[in-house]
């Protein structure tokens, strides 16, 4: 992984390990949590669609019920403006502008009798919708639209 030096520094966290920290205070490796169940989803989604080496990409963008919704794309390239990282083999880029607000959110996948779709878990979500994508944030209350 390539990181500019200038974004992050290295902090001490629990019994020895270090953690990268981007200067806006969030840790890299605590934005996303995505579960072994996603991350098998995403490597079958990524090989039905000839795509092993795209990234992961999760966003947030306006719009919604509740103000902001989430998105998930297979995507090729990294901007500068994104954070990288890996969980479960799968490569993540969120933008440096979406981290606050997904900070800690974890991303699974469940199966059910009805068919099998990603969950989303955002601890900053004060307020979602019905759909269970749409939310806002105590920070970010988003374009409020139509689900």
């Amino acid at each position: 992984m390539n990181y500019k030096k200038n974004v992050y520094t290295n902090s001490t966290v629990e019994k020895g390990k270090t953690s990268l920290i981007h200067e806006g205070g969030f840790k890299m490796e605590n934005v996303i949590f995505l579960s072994e169940s996603a991350a098998y989803q995403v490597k079958d989604m990524m090989e039905q669609n000839d795509e092993q080496n795209a990234y992961l990409r999760v966003f947030v963008k306006g719009g919604g019920c509740s103000g902001l919704s989430y998105g998930m794309t297979l995507d090729h390239t990294v901007k500068e403006t994104d954070i990288e990282f890996e969980q479960h083999g799968i490569k993540v880029l969120v933008e440096k502008t979406d981290a606050a607000i997904l900070q800690g959110t974890k991303i699974d996948y469940k199966q059910s009798l009805l068919g099998g779709g990603f969950t989303i878990d955002n601890p900053n979500a004060i307020a979602t919708c019905g759909c269970g994508s749409s939310f806002r944030t105590a920070t970010n209350a988003g374009a409020p639209g139509n689900c």
